[in-house]
């Protein structure tokens, strides 16, 4: 039985929300004699009110803040979602980070709330605890009436639901099992819960993406871990956006679907865009000095997160399409323009030097962005004063005086959540109601211009289920004026399974290129088995004047194993051999390749050691690899040092596994052979013997090298040997 607490309505937060409706923000916010922003290099950590806060955002010109609740209606947000009709849900980690060593984090006391604007003024002014009793809630997905949640720690995945009526959820079910436990620390584990436009959701880390069916969540397993940590942002067109703050990484994984494995180029944005530019001083840096700029600034990407692609209508139209990631650590946000060149995507600051936000508030820390129904842009602001995990904060680490000293451990329990406005812009006033709506008026919705809009709209015909409008789909999607509304109308056809052959043969047809690549990535090779004509009209794209139609067939016949899908592969690849296309294919057989070998060489092993090699391939594909690459070689994107030294042929990964082990149990820092990285190794004691044992027999046992595997009863020894040590190794201490 699920326990709640009714707390009822916090309508006490009504006149804290209308004295703070707007404010004209950082209007303070000094410039040098030659333009550029002075930096505040001794900011006061101490609160302050949203009023005083928003004085200290500073913002790109004709862009304002709005208020559209804070403490005491919400604590600790960390994720904001709307259900179908316009109610806000906000996960809270009421547990994170309460003092510098993290104590009690793992408590179920967290909560999911949820807010309503009951009077249109763009305010809330009624709020209830949806959900009580959660550990660290970081991933929520309205269906319909449902709530899907997940918890930190926890694999599996839970749908809520208020059955009564009094806005409090009675109702549990479990729509995802998965019981292999999770202590990877609370930052590495999987983030997301996105429904993309082709009805898959999907979560970073995980090489799983999820299919909703009768009610439960079935997997589709990826070629390979998408990678990512904290944030994952979709587009118009389904393209996904991850991020690896643990590398430094601002952004990835978005050349291709994760479903046909990884693709990263290390021009598709250069060192200068992973450069930040804050307006204030930050001492509470987790990478130490070498971080910070000689004016005290932050230099760099580190806690790149909460990223999302601004698709709505009330903000300028230059905006649509861009990429916003936030950076907590240096109280920013970055705007990024998204270009895309015959298929590949690139990424550059949209300002010189500057960031589109940032703030000189000690205490401003956006974790999280998200296009509204209102088609303005709404921005998480955990708002409080340690924003690293405790890992990273114990005795001896850099962070821990830094914190201590200006006292931003006392700074706790609160937040807030903004809503980006531009001058002589209103809102989009109309208020949702698609769960009380016919699949016929949803329908409609799939041409609003609002992404917000056609998205929800589309998952809600699709959980239904509802094919009564199939006929009314088809002509939207063979003559809607709108391209985007005639991509919705394929997926969601296709998310019915009511997507007929006809239909989809025109599609591949269709005048716009982004039409045809979607019909040609809905018509994967399920779809061709038996059917010629259907397959003849896909392998036709292979001439298409476009190369993003090119690209997602050489995707498609990736997986089909028939001699004609390769002999269409194999003549698109020589007629374009510079193209993306190349590229991909090459990558992907190069892993196919390194993966039979592993296989080979694994099979030479003791049956214990297998297992362990397999279990570790897991673990370090899902975690390490994100800073490590999945190679092994390290991961480097955009330029700059790289996040972790190659572990390919290394001498210490074949040497003495007691180095190794002393590692994971306990991290590494400093430089390494007289390199410096731009991320520390986190310790992994917290997680078992076996654990270790595993990932450190894969190392040792792929990725170039050759070494024996390493059994927990060994780990178990040196654990024992080294249970008084509190901080991270160094190279030198190991090498004596």
């Amino acid at each position: 039985m699920m326990k709640y607490s009714k707390l009822g309505y916090l309508m006490g937060a009504t006149l804290l929300l209308a004295a703070s409706a707007c404010h004209r923000t950082g209007s303070g916010l000094k410039r040098d004699a030659d333009g550029k922003i002075i930096v505040d290099t001794l900011p006061s950590p101490a609160y302050l009110s949203p009023e005083e806060s928003m004085k200290k955002i500073y913002l790109q010109p004709g862009y304002r803040l709005e208020l559209v609740a804070s403490e005491p209606m919400i604590h600790e947000p960390v994720a904001i979602a709307w259900d179908g009709n316009g109610r806000m849900f906000v996960a809270e980690m009421n547990t994170y980070m309460q003092d510098v060593n993290g104590t009690g984090e793992m408590a179920p006391v967290c909560s999911v709330k949820r807010l309503e604007d009951t009077d249109g003024d763009g305010r809330m002014d009624k709020a209830v605890v949806f959900i009580d009793s959660l550990v660290l809630p970081r991933m929520i997905l309205p269906l319909d009436d449902r709530l899907l949640v997940a918890e930190t720690f926890d694999n599996s995945i839970y749908s809520y639901r208020d059955g009564n009526g009094d806005g409090v959820a009675d109702e549990k079910e479990v729509v995802f099992v998965n019981e292999r436990p999770n202590t990877n620390n609370l930052e590495h584990q999987r983030s997301g819960l996105v429904w993309n436009l082709d009805n898959r959701i999907y979560v970073t880390v995980e090489n799983v993406r999820y299919l909703y069916e009768n009610g439960k969540l079935l997997t589709e397993k990826l070629e390979e871990s998408p990678g990512g940590q904290w944030g994952l942002a979709n587009d118009n067109y389904g393209r996904l956006y991850f991020s690896a703050a643990g590398a430094e990484i601002p952004a990835l994984g978005f050349q291709q679907n994760p479903y046909y494995g990884r693709l990263d180029f290390n021009d598709q944005y250069d060192d200068e865009f992973k450069a930040v530019w804050p307006v204030i001083s930050t001492p509470d840096v987790q990478g130490g000095l070498n971080r910070l700029r000689p004016d005290s600034t932050l230099n760099h990407f580190t806690a790149c997160t909460g990223q999302s692609i601004f698709r709505g209508t009330s903000l300028p139209s230059d905006l649509v399409g861009d990429l916003l990631i936030c950076e907590p650590v240096g109280r920013l946000i970055r705007r990024a323009k998204v270009t895309d060149t015959d298929g590949k995507i690139t990424l550059t600051n949209a300002y010189d030097h500057e960031e589109f936000i940032a703030s000189s508030d000690m205490n401003f820390r956006p974790v999280h962005t998200q296009t509204g129904p209102d088609g303005n842009l709404y921005i998480v602001d955990m708002y409080r004063g340690i924003i690293q995990e405790s890992e990273w904060t114990k005795e001896g680490s850099f962070l821990r005086p830094k914190i201590v000293e200006r006292g931003l451990d006392r700074n706790i329990g609160r937040g807030r959540i903004y809503r980006l406005v531009y001058e002589g812009m209103e809102p989009d006033k109309t208020h949702p109601r698609m769960l009380d709506e016919s699949a016929a008026q949803l329908v409609q919705h799939l041409e609003n211009p609002n992404g917000w809009w056609r998205e929800n709209a589309q998952k809600l015909l699709v959980v239904r289920g509802d094919t009564s409008v199939a006929s009314t789909l088809r002509d939207m999607a063979l003559t809607s004026a709108d391209h985007l509304a005639r991509i919705h109308a394929l997926w969601t056809l296709d998310g019915l399974k009511a997507l007929d052959k006809a239909t989809l043969l025109e599609a591949l047809k269709d005048k716009d290129a982004r039409v045809r690549k979607t019909a040609a990535w809905i018509g994967d090779g399920s779809k061709w088995k038996g059917d010629g004509e259907l397959f003849d009209a896909l392998a036709a794209l292979k001439d298409d004047t476009d190369a993003e139609v090119r690209f997602q067939l050489a995707l498609n016949l990736r997986f089909n194993d028939s001699d004609k899908a390769k002999a269409v592969l194999d003549g698109m690849l020589q007629q374009y051999p510079d193209d993306i296309l190349a590229v991909s294919q090459q990558r992907y057989t190069d892993r196919l390749a390194d993966r039979a070998r592993a296989e080979k060489e694994a099979a030479l092993l003791a049956i214990e050691d297998q297992k362990l090699v397999k279990r570790g391939a897991t673990i370090f594909k899902e975690f390490c690899a994100s800073c490590h690459g999945a190679d092994g070689k390290g991961l480097n994107i955009g330029g700059g040092a790289a996040a972790a030294p190659s572990l390919a042929g290394n001498p210490d990964v074949n040497g003495n596994p007691d180095k190794l082990i002393k590692i994971l149990l306990h991290g590494l820092t400093g430089p390494i052979n007289g390199k410096t990285y731009t991320n520390m190794m986190p310790p992994l004691g917290s997680n078992d013997d076996e654990y270790i044992a595993a990932v450190l027999s894969y190392i040792r046992n792929d990725l170039g090298n050759k070494a024996r595997a390493v059994r927990p009863d060994r780990v178990k020894r040196v654990r024992e040997q080294t249970k008084d040590r509190n901080k991270p190794w160094t190279k030198e201490e190991l090498d004596k």
